[in-house]
């Protein structure tokens, strides 16, 4: 068998003109539509227009064109099927042999500003999907292309063979089929936004490769990374790297964690990270101010760690950063001088990502065995006027600007999360301990005597009075906690009994 017979219609032009020069060479037939036809013709090359195997005209404005058995029938039927053959003959229908077709750019139709929702519907592509699912199910017989990418190959395969090999026909089969499953998914899920639905009875997610990695969490395992298909622009996956080795699946998952902390700030804010829990944040007038107070929150958890900044890196806080090994750096941007510092170290990373602020309320998506867990991001902003005082004695000042401070950082700590904070950075963190007293020492131990004066934050309530009481003991003066134990008297009695200032939330910030 030799391919005869060829149908183009794509929306995404990009090679067209070889793709058609290389099927004619090939002694191929082309049948085309509208604007495909155009461009083919336009490039000199000869063209069946679709109207001629049809035999009906293109109609409604563009949507019924290829939907008719002239076409469809000559993708399905089967070649070695002898009944097959009879029919498509009394028919009057010719074989189509190769398929490449490309679909409407809904995805790049929803993501332009102020778009109108009568313009993404008429970007919603009919005949297209149906004559690449029709191509891929009769794949043993038929060849279908949906990516640009693949032209030359499949050229290449025809020029030698005048057929397109069974693995390669089963292979573009398998993405055909993706790429029409992630075409309905984006729809689906725009359409199910537009009418409210968060959580329907099926839901379909998508996303599309960004990179293989070397290995996942550890060395025995493989991995890659996907980013979303509708990208996120002030996200991990957006961001440019500069310098440095190739992102591992660690370095993915640590810099995303610093990249989420680091939003939470308005003013200059420095967040160093080590698996995925902040060891350091420091806030100050100048980034480099902030870089320092990050820095001594915990100068030996730094080491190894990634840190972000949400302000523009200079030379001074370059060199300073120099100085340590340090995995990654993120930021939304450096000066020349600072980027001939970091580019001296040819392992370090240093990307630049955008900051748009708060991180948005968008779906969080976590696997389970057999399934997935979706719910919303934690996005909760609780401001001073939100916090009720519980106790005889009110926050001074200083405690109410560390209150404020601790309670974003606790919120990025892997529960059960206690966090001490003390004149603008963090000097204690206590993450992922089976009971909270437990964080609460690991907290205190690693502030030393930067505890006396300091504030305490505390993802989730307070289930006795026994954190209360290692508070008191270390000299911190200030607690902030979401409150609704059942024994929430105790623990407020005992920081009136040690003159601690304690503040509830109303909000719990469980992170597992």
């Amino acid at each position: 068998m030799t391919y005869k017979r060829a149908l183009i219609s794509v929306s995404d032009k990009t090679g067209i003109e070889d793709l058609a020069k290389g099927l004619t060479q090939a002694g191929i037939e082309i049948i085309s539509t509208g604007g495909t036809k155009t461009a083919i013709e336009n490039a000199g090359i000869d063209v069946i227009g679709i109207s001629d195997v049809t035999n009906f005209p293109e109609m409604l404005d563009g949507r019924v064109k290829t939907l008719h058995p002239a076409i469809h029938g000559g993708l399905l039927h089967v070649r070695a099927n002898e009944d097959h053959r009879k029919q498509i003959k009394e028919q009057g229908i010719e074989p189509i042999d190769l398929v490449i077709v490309n679909l409407y750019p809904f995805k790049e139709t929803i993501q332009k500003e102020g778009v109108q929702f009568q313009d993404a519907i008429e970007n919603i592509d009919i005949g297209g999907p149906s004559m690449i699912r029709s191509a891929a199910k009769n794949h043993n017989d038929v060849a279908v292309v949906v990516d640009p990418a693949d032209y030359e190959a499949v050229i290449t395969e025809l020029n030698k063979d005048q057929v397109v090999s069974e693995a390669t026909r089963r292979k573009l089969a398998a993405k055909a089929f993706r790429h029409t499953a992630q075409y309905d998914t984006i729809i689906s899920s725009y359409l199910t936004a537009q009418v409210g639905e968060e959580y329907p009875e099926s839901i379909s997610v998508t996303y599309e490769k960004k990179q293989s990695l070397r290995y996942g969490e550890n060395p025995h395992q493989t991995a890659a990374f996907y980013e979303s298909a509708l990208p996120v622009s002030d996200s991990i996956a957006q961001a440019k790297q500069l310098n440095g080795k190739e992102l591992s699946y660690n370095n993915i998952n640590d810099a995303n964690a610093a990249l989420q902390l680091a939003k939470e700030f308005d003013g200059p804010a420095v967040v160093a990270v080590k698996h995925m829990n902040p060891c350091g944040v420091g806030l100050g007038k100048s980034v480099d101010e902030a870089y320092q107070k990050a820095y001594e929150a915990d100068p030996v958890s730094i080491f190894g760690g990634i840190i972000a900044l949400n302000a523009e890196v200079g030379k001074e806080t370059a060199l300073k950063m120099k100085e340590l090994f340090l995995e990654m750096i993120i930021a939304p941007g450096y000066t020349d001088e600072a980027l001939e510092v970091l580019t001296q170290k040819k392992n370090l990373r240093v990307l630049t990502v955008p900051f748009h602020g708060h991180s948005t309320s968008e779906k969080r998506v976590t696997s389970v065995h057999g399934g997935m867990l979706i719910q919303e991001e934690d996005s909760k902003q609780v401001v001073q006027d939100d916090m009720k005082v519980v106790t005889k004695r009110a926050p001074n000042e200083q405690e109410w600007h560390d209150l404020q401070l601790v309670w974003k950082v606790v919120k990025h700590v892997k529960s059960n999360a206690i966090v001490l904070v003390k004149d603008n950075a963090t000097v204690g963190v206590g993450a992922g301990q089976m009971n909270r007293v437990g964080a609460a020492k690991i907290a205190i131990e690693q502030a030393g005597e930067n505890a006396v004066g300091s504030a305490l934050g505390s993802d989730a309530f307070f289930p006795m009075k026994d954190t209360v009481e290692e508070a008191a003991k270390a000299g911190i003066t200030a607690i902030i906690q979401p409150g609704g134990s059942i024994r929430d008297e105790e623990s407020i009695e005992e920081a009136d009994k040690h003159g601690i200032a304690m503040v509830f939330t109303g909000v719990r910030h469980f992170k597992h």
